[in-house]
């Protein structure tokens, strides 16, 4: 399969669309361009809101599962590292899978994997029964990620890229919104074995929507020959070709987009898992009363993932570089995080979930301009593997922090060591990108 600028002419391209615009009005031009390449971001944005409803199921059940079932916190740190270990290694697998068959059938293979072993939780009886649960689950979820960011850089300029990555990547968010609002009253009413199955089944929704809509840009009968034009309006890739994992992993900036992951990406497992619990233990919550908190946190880390994004390509389209703009965005929400380090020690519940809402929407904000940067330093050929190999990283942090959240809190029943190393991840994973590659220089990849 060949790159899309080599098949048009990436120099010529971008010289047509400098053209259009200078004769095309300002508020006519997006109407003039198309804008068919919104409704494939709003697909991937659906994708990542199953794939978190079927992630956060577990989170919120864990309190109860834990008194029926009978699991301590090591086994529930034991169950969700079963995950992490599988979406990690999934993580490898499914970043070649999506640059060898493309995105359009890999997507489709992933999420009925996922929505399969979703529905499978409710089979399970032990705390084993659920780690495997969880492991097949991790593996599908896997392909979330990779498919979602080559998709992005397939029909996205790069200066849209962040923007896009921002928008699709809320969906995280709204996942985690949907999940307290609908797996409390469906647990309650129908059985926590229903919550699994009614939710995993909304991923078979989402392939109605996919295979129908959904095709590469210079193939799309949707998309007008000026859409095309924006979308390849970058400088051309060098001519594809197959890009062994041996060969990336030796670059500077596959280590920068790696260890990013590793440092900041267990950051966001622990809320996901254990927030719920967190807010439960220390301000009397229970299942019936959880969901109102986690939907606000989940509401303003939307704002996160959709601002950081937009931060970034504001400071592009105003003439900044593009080092320069995502470096000082990811700065900004690597401060905004510090603060989470007092939620253990907040009386007022509010308080906690206000420190708890800013973390969680300045990590979207990071993760929105850290998954760009693969997009900014490697050709569109090797993108899938990259971030699969960071997103391999960070599932290897989630495991590992899973388990020492779960020693941690069966030791001491304090959330305070984890908090401070929530506080600290992300300067340092910033200090770690910017001493690894200072310029964001893009890789040139050789047979």
């Amino acid at each position: 399969m060949h790159d899309a600028t080599e098949m048009t002419g990436g120099t010529s391209n971008a010289g047509a669309v400098g053209a259009a615009r200078a004769s095309v009005a300002p508020q006519t031009l997006g109407a003039q361009i198309g804008r068919y390449r919104w409704v494939i971001c709003g697909l991937l944005f659906f994708a990542t809101t199953v794939n978190y409803v079927d992630r956060q199921v577990l989170g919120i059940l864990s309190k109860d599962l834990k008194a029926s079932i009978g699991w301590t916190e090591v086994d529930y740190g034991n169950i969700v590292a079963a995950f992490n270990a599988a979406y990690a290694f999934g993580l490898l697998l499914a970043g070649r899978l999506m640059d060898k068959v493309g995105t359009r059938v890999g997507y489709t293979l992933a999420i009925i994997w996922w929505s399969l072993a979703a529905m499978g939780h409710a089979l399970a009886r032990t705390p084993f029964g659920f780690g495997v649960a969880r492991a097949f689950l991790g593996i599908g979820e896997a392909g979330n990620f990779p498919a979602a960011i080559k998709t992005v850089a397939e029909w996205f300029p790069k200066k849209e890229r962040a923007f896009a990555t921002g928008i699709f990547n809320a969906g995280s968010n709204v996942g985690a919104i949907v999940a307290p609002l609908t797996v409390p009253w469906i647990a309650t009413h129908m059985g926590w074995q229903w919550a699994f199955i009614l939710t995993g089944a909304i991923g078979f929704l989402w392939l109605v929507f996919w295979l129908p809509l959904y095709n590469r840009p210079e193939k799309h009968p949707k998309v007008t020959k000026a859409e095309l034009a924006h979308i390849q309006s970058d400088p051309p890739d060098p001519p594809a070709i197959k890009v062994p994992w041996v060969k990336l992993i030796p670059h500077r900036q596959t280590s920068a987009f790696a260890i990013g992951k590793y440092l900041t990406d267990p950051i966001w497992w622990f809320y996901l898992y254990w927030i719920p619990n967190f807010l439960r233990d220390n301000h009397g919550l229970d299942l019936t009363t959880i969901g109102l908190p986690l939907i606000a946190i989940y509401l303003v880390a939307d704002i996160g993932s959709i601002g950081g994004g937009w931060l970034s390509s504001t400071f592009i389209k105003r003439g900044w570089t593009i080092n320069r703009a995502r470096k000082t965005a990811m700065l900004i929400c690597a401060i905004a995080v510090v603060p989470i380090v007092a939620a253990a020690s907040v009386q007022s519940m509010w308080g906690a979930v206000a420190l708890i809402s800013l973390a969680t929407a300045a990590h979207q904000g990071w993760s929105a301009n850290c998954f760009t940067l693969a997009t900014d330093m490697f050709p569109r050929q090797a993108i899938g593997s990259v971030v699969g190999l960071g997103g391999f990283a960070g599932a290897v942090g989630g495991m590992m922090i899973a388990k020492l959240v779960g020693y941690v809190l069966e030791m001491t029943g304090s959330y305070t060591t984890v908090l401070m190393i929530a506080g600290a991840a992300y300067l340092t994973a910033l200090a770690v990108v910017q001493i690894l590659t200072p310029k964001l220089e893009p890789v040139r990849l050789r047979d």
